[in-house]
């Protein structure tokens, strides 16, 4: 009586959640091209109402068996039942069964016609010799049997030493991770997220161990005399890879008074040693806990919570079990962020479910936002340092603005995509106001409880609110303007030419191209849904977020009521939508003269003062701004003192500094670059304390990188009686003194003989040490010097002397580390072009090494003169080149294309910075080079 009870209760429950899964499986939801590629979906005929799982397991032999019952409502007519299994998952086909259960409560037999393993799919295919009646219930009854790994997929063991006394005592654990698609690893099943439905689990272990579970424990019965059965309470309906369970010897950590009325009794586990630095996390987790409750506006979904510190926990992610969450052990000691992301998953992710991988990101990129708001509500920043979203935001400016994003790579798509994603959350929480996104959330979340959603619903949701909060125009939907960002690997840039007489400005669109040649196809005709947020100098107000303007996919809009031609405007501030702004000339240098004001540093937020620099460099390297525009908006640097403003100056220090690294101009870049970071350098020497501030530490280090780079002669100085005392030493090939920011410098600009030192540690590199360090020494003597005699004497040595010292993999790593700079590739160029004969035949076997050469050699130039030197080489070994025939091809059309940018903008750039040297008086004493 007591099963019967419980299988019509979980029947009963299942409904909901099955209906719920039948109707989103036919909803059209926003094609992230994400879904997960090895996974195979299963056929809708059949859908699970329940499961009864009990696992054996076996600590000596790290093994595992058991059984499962699942109960099916048959949705469509069928001879088969399919199920995930994967190909190292043991099923006993022998004494597997299938039996329908009828109204009466009776369970007849089905019989069945053969059982399959489907080849390269983790399939088991059940053939039955009827059709299975549609609206019937049915139960499929499966023995089988597995190993347990090291790696975390599926049911794996974990290892930790424990102190006992005086003793180190050797202890285990064996816990699950079941995200994606891995708890096919342990049992068969429909393992896909839509599948949510009620589990009945009895997890059998070994005495002296426990068993934490999804939820909690029911009752616990002697199974043999060295093992025991904990029969946990049935779940709410969850999808397979939210289950989880860890059966360890982890202690519990005091709790030190009771749990608040109606809060969630919460616990958190770990190793003894470790407990004490873990006692602030409870009071961590309830903040956190609080606060997206209130976000939600819904209580925690589940009855407890585990929260374990898993020592040796070799996953990259947290496994985000419902009401069981395993972190490592150095996660739960940091800031709030990755706490908040696990809890966040609690609701959106467990508690309703994305219905397919491709709705999977939608949800991570929702935790992702609302992890980060989070963490920098709770701690005022302090985790993020400011950076966020800066980080994120610059690296999707940089990777769709290619003319291949990705590099065709699909994980890294995935990850673009999830975080533009996070970023279109971000514009929407600005432009609608933070109130009207959460209700819109809220609503998303309301009545969906224990079922799925697709990315749709979150739109709809976000739009029905911004339509009763008058937050958007009734014609317009949010699914509109998220699909115009989240479809496309692309951001718009948007340029704003003003009509100061008239006082308004043209406003256009079109997509951002960074990378030249611009030949994207169809890009004239991607369009964009844009917010035109709108601040103003006369009226300066970065607080109000709303949009003056959106543009609804077109190509060019008009805003009016501007200020006059006095005062400049700022479009999308605070980088409240992901896309650059390029002005009309005059409007940029309103802007660069108001922040060589202190009062206008002082007014412009760090963020906007950090994008404007970004973007002006950025369209410049693009060819869409004039570089004298660009380096104008750079003079107020001298004066900045916000490492974030800082942060994309130094890779654009670097972009700009490789491409023009074979003109005329790069030495007077170089003094400019002296000059922008000499102040900022030595004012934060001076500052310098022994424990300051991470971010001031981390700007020293970069400033005085880059000064390094630059010439800056204290800097050489310092690097070389460094570097002495390792040239100096009685065994100088036991070790390295040195830190590494100080080798770069001494290869550029220090001695031939301490280059040669260098090398010879190269070579005599004692098997004994770390190879990373080898190979970091190998890097910068290839990667800095400037002198080709140094060059020379090491492609000698790898090439022509044929050094035994050196492997493929050395050369390979030299040639690229030449490709990065003038001297080296010019070096290696030549090289190559001296000794062809030999070098051919050096390679002759070796068509990969003979390629790589080829497009190292002449793969970098960016000049006229750099175009005729590889021209001249691909004219007089006409035929020679073998497999690289379409390599040099290739690079001829790259260099054209680079050759037309140097010719356009090299011009400007050496006339801003001959106006810029002549304006200043330099202490050149302080400078090599």
């Amino acid at each position: 009586m007591g099963c019967l009870y419980i299988f019509l209760i979980v029947t009963l429950l299942s409904i909901g959640s099955v209906l719920s899964w039948r109707e989103h499986r036919i909803r059209r939801s926003i094609d992230l091209s994400v879904t997960n590629p090895l996974d195979t979906k299963l056929p809708s005929d059949l859908v699970p109402t329940n499961y009864t799982l009990l696992l054996e397991v076996n600590a000596e032999d790290l093994s595992f068996h058991g059984n499962v019952n699942i109960t099916m409502t048959c949705a469509k007519r069928t001879n088969q039942i399919n199920l995930h299994a994967h190909h190292d998952l043991q099923v006993d086909e022998v004494n597997l069964e299938v039996f329908q259960h009828t109204q009466s409560g009776k369970s007849m037999p089905v019989k069945i016609r053969r059982i399959d393993r489907v080849p390269k799919k983790p399939l088991l295919v059940i053939y039955l010799q009827d059709d299975l009646s549609v609206g019937s219930l049915y139960e499929v009854r499966l023995l089988f049997k597995g190993e347990i790994w090291e790696n975390t997929e599926g049911l794996f063991q974990g290892k930790y030493k424990q102190t006992s006394g005086d003793q180190l005592q050797d202890l285990s654990y064996f816990a699950t991770y079941f995200r994606p698609n891995h708890a096919r690893r342990v049992f068969p099943c429909f393992d896909e997220p839509a599948y949510k439905v009620p589990f009945k689990v009895t997890i059998i272990r070994p005495k002296q161990y426990h068993t934490l579970f999804n939820t909690e424990l029911e009752s616990t019965e002697l199974y043999t005399n060295d093992k025991v059965a904990d029969h946990f309470k049935i779940t709410p309906p969850i999808s397979t890879f939210t289950l989880g369970f860890v059966v360890s010897q982890l202690e519990e950590l005091p709790v030190s008074g009771d749990n608040a009325p109606n809060q969630v009794p919460l616990r958190i586990w770990s190793r003894r040693d470790t407990q004490e630095n873990l006692k602030d996390v409870r009071a961590k987790i309830t903040l956190v806990m609080n606060h997206l409750t209130n976000f939600w506006n819904a209580s925690y979904p589940l009855e407890k919570l585990d929260i374990i510190a898993l020592p040796n926990f070799g996953s990259v992610k947290p496994a985000d079990n419902w009401g069981l969450i395993l972190f490592k052990e150095n996660e739960l000691q940091q800031g709030y962020y990755a706490i908040t992301q696990e809890l966040v998953y609690q609701w959106l992710g467990s508690w309703i479910t994305p219905n397919w991988w491709s709705d999977a990101h939608v949800n991570k990129a929702i935790a992702g936002f609302l992890s980060a708001s989070t963490a920098i509500e709770l701690d005022g920043g302090v985790e993020f340092d400011g950076k966020w979203p800066m980080t994120i935001l610059y690296s999707i400016y940089y990777e769709f603005s290619k003319r291949y994003p990705h590099s065709r790579i699909t994980a890294m798509k995935q990850e673009t995509t999830c975080s533009k994603t996070e970023l279109v959350l971000r514009m929407l929480n600005f432009t609608l106001g933070e109130d009207t996104f959460r209700r819109g959330m809220q609503n998303m979340i309301k009545h969906r409880e224990f079922k799925t959603f697709v990315t749709d619903d979150v739109w709809e949701s976000l739009t029905k609110q911004s339509h009763l909060d008058n937050r958007l125009c009734e014609s317009a939907t949010i699914n509109e303007v998220a699909e115009s960002w989240i479809e496309k690997d692309r951001i718009p840039v948007v340029k704003v030419i003003r009509h100061y007489g008239k006082q308004t400005a043209t406003v256009t669109q079109r997509v951002y191209l960074r990378e030249r040649p611009h030949d994207v196809p169809e890009q004239d005709k991607m369009l964009w849904w844009i917010p035109l947020v709108v601040a103003r100098q006369d009226k300066l107000d970065f607080s109000n977020t709303s949009a003056t303007k959106w543009m609804k996919k077109v190509k060019e809009v008009t805003l009016e009521n501007l200020p006059n031609a006095n005062h400049f405007i700022i479009v999308n501030p605070e980088e409240i939508g992901p896309f650059p702004v390029n002005y009309d000339e005059h409007n940029w240098n309103l802007l660069a003269d108001y922040l060589l004001t202190q009062d206008g540093r002082s007014k412009i937020p760090t963020y906007t003062r950090a994008k404007l620099l970004h973007d002006a460099w950025n369209l410049a390297y693009a060819g869409d701004l004039s570089f004298a525009t660009a380096f104008n908006m750079t003079l107020f640097m001298q004066y900045e003192r916000n490492h974030l403003v800082w942060n994309p100056v130094f890779t654009l220090i670097d972009h700009i500094g490789r491409h023009i690294d074979m003109s005329a101009a790069h030495k007077k870049f170089e003094i400019y670059v002296r000059t922008l970071l000499t102040p900022l350098y030595e004012e934060l020497v001076q500052d310098q304390q022994e424990e300051g501030d991470n971010w001031k530490s981390n700007l020293r280090s970069l400033a005085k990188s880059f000064l390094c780079k630059a010439g800056y002669k204290p800097c050489i100085e310092e690097a070389q009686r460094v570097y002495k005392n390792w040239m100096e030493s009685a065994e100088p090939d036991m070790g390295n003194p040195v830190a590494n920011q100080y080798i770069c410098p001494v290869f550029k600009w220090g001695t031939q003989e301490e280059w040669e030192f260098g090398l010879q540690r190269v070579v005599n590199f004692p098997e004994m040490r770390m190879k990373s360090e080898r190979t970091y020494l190998l890097k910068t003597l290839a990667g800095c010097p400037i002198q080709a005699s140094k060059i020379n004497r090491l492609l000698n040595i790898t090439l022509l002397e044929n050094n035994g010292n050196f492997t493929d993999n050395d050369i390979s790593l030299i040639f690229k580390m030449l490709s990065g700079g003038s001297n080296g590739y010019m070096a290696l160029f030549k090289f190559l072009q001296q000794n062809w004969n030999a070098i051919k035949l050096r390679f002759k076997d070796q068509e990969g090494m003979w390629d790589n050469l080829v497009n190292s050699a002449t793969g970098s130039f960016t000049t006229q003169e750099g175009y005729d030197m590889v021209s001249q080489l691909y004219v007089q070994r006409q035929g020679e080149f073998g497999t690289a025939e379409h390599i040099i091809e290739k690079s001829l059309k790259n260099i054209k294309e680079e050759t037309k940018w140097s010719d356009e903008n090299l011009p400007v750039i050496e006339k801003w910075l001959d106006r810029f040297l002549n304006q200043h008086k330099l202490g050149s004493e302080k400078f090599i080079g």
